[in-house]
């Protein structure tokens, strides 16, 4: 197993009630890897980089950041205003956060009956080791 599945298993069994994690590259739009407990259809599995990379780079995102640069004189510097995304669906937590290198999301899937504040607080401190076993 590779540095990054050790650590994805690893935030699987730190984040509360996590059923999957997973690591996309926005860039290349690859996903570097998962971990899951459950078993999940592999159509999903497959479309979580390009869902991902639609949530934090999809062409209304990008408009919506540079109108923000735009309308307070930020010049554009990598950085992206978007950092975190959380979407409740009927059973799950889906939680996204991007890496400090911005071209990176570590997504955690959690079952819903979980404490949002402690899968957030769990999920960022799991983010430095998932990145850096890349």
């Amino acid at each position: 197993m590779s540095q990054l599945d050790n650590m994805l298993q690893k935030a699987v069994t730190t984040v509360p009630e996590c059923v999957a994690a997973g690591f996309i590259d926005l860039a290349s739009g690859m996903l570097l890897g998962v971990k899951t407990v459950d078993s999940h259809p592999q159509e999903v599995v497959e479309l979580l980089a390009a869902a991902t990379a639609d949530l934090f780079q999809g062409a209304n995102v990008v408009a919506i950041e540079k109108l923000f640069r735009t309308a307070r004189g930020v010049p554009e510097d990598g950085q992206h205003y978007f950092q975190e995304v959380i979407v409740n669906s009927n059973n799950l937590i889906h939680v996204f956060l991007r890496g400090k290198r911005q071209q990176q999301v570590a997504a955690f899937v959690c079952r819903k009956g979980a404490n949002l504040g402690m899968v957030l607080a769990k999920a960022r401190i799991a983010m430095p080791e998932i990145e850096a076993g890349l």
